[in-house]
């Protein structure tokens, strides 16, 4: 009976670790690049913001419970890098947490408000990622606009930080766990 726990506990900890890893590597990688150079800008930010805090929430709980799983179920006697792991999925937990609680909503408030001033402006409707020359002029007019754009890069690239850092956290899981799947 406690092999059999021990075997539904590492089961689940593989389900939660891959459901959460493919998810990043197709909505950091493929997902937003598809969508950015193919959809108008405004019509990429929309999307972006409905899908962002779901995507956050369950990147979190995914890894709450593989950290919570791996500390319950693994086999410490056979793990020479368990506190390694930990190490990991505890940055994991944080990274995700503040990219729920903050970043992540901070940067979906202002992309709402850069998409108000843009409209304005009759801008948004443009296709692809790096169409930036009317962009450009509207920041040098515009000062709100351009303070509203140095913020997005800041909470942008700060959001961006937690979610490749949990990428390599689970990456790095995974890659422990396939490594020791005879032991086990």
């Amino acid at each position: 009976q406690g092999s059999a726990g021990a075997l539904a506990g590492l089961l689940l900890h593989l389900v939660f670790l891959s459901t959460s890893w493919g998810m990043q590597i197709w909505m950091t990688f493929v997902a937003g690049f598809v969508m950015g150079s193919h959809l108008p800008r405004h019509t990429f930010g929309f999307i972006q913001r409905q899908l962002f805090p779901y995507y956050f929430h369950i990147v979190s709980a995914c890894a709450f419970f593989n950290l919570t799983l791996f500390a319950m179920y693994h086999p410490s006697e056979l793990l020479s890098f368990a506190p390694l792991q930990i190490i990991a999925f505890f940055i994991c937990v944080a990274a995700s947490v503040l990219n729920t609680q903050w970043f992540g909503q901070v940067t979906s408030d202002i992309v709402a408000d850069m998409h108000l001033v843009e409209r304005s402006h009759g801008l948004g409707q443009e296709v692809g990622l790096f169409t930036r020359q009317s962009h450009r002029q509207l920041c040098a007019s515009n000062t709100s606009y351009r303070q509203l754009t140095r913020q997005f890069t800041l909470y942008h690239a700060l959001s961006s930080l937690c979610n490749l850092c949990c990428i390599a956290c689970n990456g790095l899981s995974l890659y422990y766990v396939a490594a020791r799947l005879p032991a086990l």
